[in-house]
């Protein structure tokens, strides 16, 4: 059988007759182009908020205004001095293999793919920076499983960032070509400066303000 035929077998549809437990060959990162607006069980906007990770599908909790506030001055910062051929994009997914498709806080992509208003998702590839604010629920996901997928893929940059005392903190992390992993450069407190992936500063404290 083709992976066009199995495609046609494995649906949406069919998948979700195994609700709450996943199908049995797992999700894969088209299907979520084609989740139903409803829950299995009529709820609305059920899966309205989703990623995939490794063939499963992980519900995302409602934003804490830190992570909203965070999300909304780092975008308009990172457009501002963004080069003409970037461009940032927040909550938008970036597909990582047929297996894997998470929804990052923000990145930084390819102007030109940011340019088509029909994509919901980027390739990795077009992704040169991924940012990601922790929220109690995610811990592990973004400090251990995302950055690793997200090195896997061939992102050159990682951003993870962390409430102290209610004051944002960025870890700063920039993939080694020779090992394929993130190798930390720094962390930053009150105030971030970068050169990578392309000049960039910021008062972290104002992001919060």
């Amino acid at each position: 059988m083709s992976d066009e035929d199995d495609t046609k077998v494995h649906d949406v549809s069919s998948a979700l007759e195994y609700w709450p437990a996943p199908p049995p060959w797992g999700w894969s990162a088209d299907d979520l182009d084609h989740l139903p607006s409803e829950g299995p069980n009529g709820e609305p906007d059920f899966f309205k908020h989703v990623e995939l990770i490794d063939g499963a599908l992980v519900f995302m909790s409602p934003q804490r205004r830190f992570h909203q506030s965070l999300i909304r001055g780092l975008n308009e910062r990172l457009n501002t001095q963004s080069p003409a051929h970037l461009t940032a994009v927040d909550q938008m997914d970036v597909k990582l293999g047929e297996r894997t498709r998470p929804c990052p806080d923000l990145m930084i992509i390819d102007a030109e793919a940011a340019a088509d208003m029909n994509r919901t998702y980027y390739e990795a590839r077009e992704v040169h920076l991924v940012i990601e604010i922790v929220s109690p629920e995610s811990v592990e996901r973004d400090r251990k499983l995302k950055p690793l997928r997200y090195a896997e893929a061939g992102i050159p940059h990682f951003w993870r960032v962390e409430e102290s005392d209610g004051r944002p903190v960025v870890y700063v992390y920039e993939r080694d070509p020779a090992t394929g992993v993130y190798t930390p450069t720094g962390i930053h407190h009150g105030h971030l400066a970068v050169q990578v992936p392309f000049p960039f500063e910021v008062d972290l404290d104002q992001l919060v303000k």
